[in-house]
């Protein structure tokens, strides 16, 4: 990571917006609108332009406005549209990086973990233990290296302040005890297991939501299908992807997949700012000169849950002939198991939805085998998904020995661009990018706040929940997506029978669909499908959801007419 200066906050800090007078924290198509026409108008700089909304760019416009600065948010797509929504939806100490000697990103790690278990997202992360069956033919080192890791974690966790109540100790389990967990474990030669606890998202999408929303509530305009074509650290050109010609609420690529063609010169126009910094991932290799990002390839498999008997944690198999890597079985949404995760270079044009290879879904097959009663095969596989990790490029060696960290540079004109990192860190990294900006350009900006500003949903967020006695008894899955906000969620449902499911088999309720469209910016069939649930993970879900979703676009157009 290159050094970074802390702000001179220069003149007294813009006071933030009190709770009479902050902005609606919700996100929707007339939302948009409205903030970008009144940005096409402007002729005075905008404090801080934000390029992409990911993780690190939600939670750079988080921070910002936040500390009362003048914030844009520009997505060519959708949020969460690239890297944020395919990891494994964790939200880890960075076990790994002990094992590699990298202290320093282990314990920023555990110390964000901890923010987020405990203070600005309790409603989206979760305790998660972890399972490594040890067997009589497990050669010694790979007997003993895990338990020492997660003793360590263990440690780890302690020092960065998160109490056993939350996040439990390391320990050694039975056979009995590990079946128990995994039900689905290969018993013959089962000797122990070593159990650890770490922290699992309900969904790494719905975190990217949460972060803009609490944003756009503090006065961050956020806006998606606004295509940067031109930056520098002073300006941008935007183009309005959903302008004429656009489309407001198809499938498929959705308006930003086609609008790179369309030169509709209405569209484009000009935005200055006092300070532009790029977030834009996996791309930042291609619209930052001088940023060099190697792209690693992870790829996950989709399971049904009773494959493994339900597990209650993660099944977590050694990579053979490996001492740090493992594969892992991770309850997910929808009685479903995520198997993964493979680390493979992919060179080449970056692609806006990455697939896996048929090489990778048998290495994980393979893998994950090893530690099962009743092996796996293609046919157990419902879907897989792939993301593309930017890896901050140092010269050769597999993308498995990289560095996780994350690094800032700024052009020669000005532009400040992020890359690299750990969706764990994305608070850290946001604060440490508005410390250089506001320093360097001289912004009116306050202290960090974010790590205790609870996000929308969160307990301690100042939009007033709807008590669930209001809407009648709330389904456990909708409170765990929403927290405080799930009676909101149905009292503002613009879809008849809110509490019904949007199909047969699914946790997810029509309310849910249409409080994506008014209140979390959805604004296709594909950003509600695919991005605001996780429904379009299995092509089988994804059809059977889909006319719910359109129902609930329509719900939403007709409202604002």
């Amino acid at each position: 990571m290159t050094g970074h200066a802390k702000a001179d906050h220069g003149p007294t800090a813009r006071p933030g917006p009190t709770d009479a007078t902050a902005p609606s924290t919700a996100l929707s198509a007339g939302r948009r609108a409205r903030e970008l026409a009144d940005l096409r108008g402007r002729s005075t700089p905008v404090d801080l332009i934000v390029i992409g909304g990911g993780i690190t760019g939600a939670g750079i416009a988080l921070d910002a406005a936040s500390r009362g600065l003048e914030t844009v948010l520009l997505e060519a797509h959708d949020l969460a549209f690239g890297t944020s929504r395919w990891s494994s939806k964790l939200a880890h100490g960075g076990l790994r990086y002990l094992a590699t000697g990298n202290v320093a990103i282990a314990r920023r790690s555990a110390v964000e973990r901890g923010i987020m278990l405990e203070r600005t997202a309790p409603h989206l992360v979760r305790p998660l233990a972890q399972v490594v069956p040890v067997y009589r033919d497990t050669p010694p080192v790979g007997a003993v290296l895990p338990g020492l890791g997660f003793v360590a974690g263990t440690v780890l966790s302690r020092l960065a302040g998160t109490h056993a109540d939350r996040l439990p100790g390391a320990r050694v389990l039975g056979p009995r005890r590990v079946a128990e967990y995994v039900p689905g474990v290969r018993r013959d030669g089962l000797r122990f297991g070593h159990l650890n606890w770490d922290c699992q998202l309900v969904d790494d999408a719905r975190l990217v939501t949460a972060v803009a929303r609490t944003a756009a509530g503090h006065g961050a305009r956020v806006i998606t299908r606004a295509r940067v074509l031109e930056s520098s650290g002073t300006r941008v050109t935007v183009r309005d992807e959903l302008g004429a010609g656009g489309a407001g609420g198809g499938a498929g690529g959705g308006p930003g997949a086609g609008g790179a063609a369309r030169s509709d010169d209405d569209d484009e126009f000009t935005l200055s700012a006092r300070a532009v910094v790029s977030a834009t991932g996996v791309w930042a290799g291609q619209t930052t000169p001088g940023v060099r990002v190697r792209p690693s390839r992870g790829t996950h498999l989709v399971l049904d849950a009773a494959a493994l008997g339900h597990p209650v944690g993660a099944l977590t198999v050694p990579v053979p002939g490996e001492t740090n890597r493992f594969c892992f079985a991770i309850p997910a949404e929808f009685g479903r198991l995520h198997v993964g995760l493979t680390d493979v270079d992919a060179p080449g044009p970056v692609p806006d939805v990455p697939e896996s290879t048929e090489a990778e879904i048998d290495f994980l097959l393979d893998v994950v085998n090893r530690a099962l009663e009743v092996r796996l095969t293609r046919d157990d596989v419902l879907g897989t998904f792939a993301g593309l990790r930017p890896l901050v490029d140092s010269g050769d060696g597999d993308t498995a020995d990289l560095s996780r960290d994350h690094a800032l540079r700024t052009s020669d004109n000005g532009l400040v661009t992020i890359t690299g990192g750990k969706l764990t860190e994305y608070r850290l990294m946001a604060e440490q990018v508005v410390d250089l900006v506001a320093g360097r350009a001289g912004l009116p900006a306050g202290p960090c706040r974010t790590a205790d500003l609870p996000l929308v949903g969160a307990p301690g967020h100042p939009v007033a929940a709807v008590a669930a006695t209001s809407a009648g008894l709330l389904p456990a899955s909708l409170v765990a997506r929403y927290g405080q906000e799930a009676g909101t969620v149905v009292a503002a449902s613009l879809l008849d029978r809110p509490l019904e499911a949007v199909a047969e088999g699914l946790d997810v309720t029509r309310a849910e669909f249409s409080y994506a469209v008014t209140h979390e910016g959805a604004l296709t069939v594909d950003d509600v499908l695919d991005r605001r649930s996780r429904i379009g993970l299995v092509a089988t879900d994804r059809a059977a959801a889909e006319p719910v979703a359109r129902q609930a676009l329509a719900a939403g157009r007709a409202a604002a007419d």
